[in-house]
């Protein structure tokens, strides 16, 4: 019985490899559209990592930069990998609503509007899905 649930199991993924093989010779845009999507996730991660620094503002004011720093990184990634229209202006519109936060943060906001950060980086996800 083991046996055969090997051979089942082998028979399974060499179907698998072969029919994934020649999709694999055009998967240059799979894998950008996977990157845009990883990335677009860890972007929705910093986005709430930054609603809950801003709501604990008074209690740890590094925290909303930090969470800014993040988002941005992730930004300049996805910015390099693709040459897409929709996801570059994505990117865009989410960089300018970062860019207000962080100065209405220094310039004393303690509560700034955050719905501009979250609309974009919803739409970044719309335009990164396959």
């Amino acid at each position: 019985m083991a046996t055969r649930r090997r051979t089942i199991t082998a028979a399974a993924v060499l179907a698998s490899v072969a029919l994934l093989a020649p999709a694999a010779v055009g998967c240059s845009a799979l894998d950008k559209a996977l990157d845009c999507v990883q990335t677009a996730d860890a972007i929705a991660d910093s986005v709430t990592a930054l609603q809950q620094a801003v709501e604990n503002a008074s209690d740890n004011p590094a925290q909303a930069d930090e969470a800014l720093d993040d988002i941005d990184k992730n930004l300049d990634e996805i910015g390099d990998k693709t040459d897409n229209t929709d996801v570059n202006k994505a990117v865009d519109d989410l960089d300018r609503a970062v860019t207000n936060v962080r100065t209405a943060l220094r310039n004393g906001d303690e509560t700034p509007d955050l719905s501009p950060v979250t609309d974009a980086a919803g739409e970044l996800t719309k335009v990164c899905t396959p």
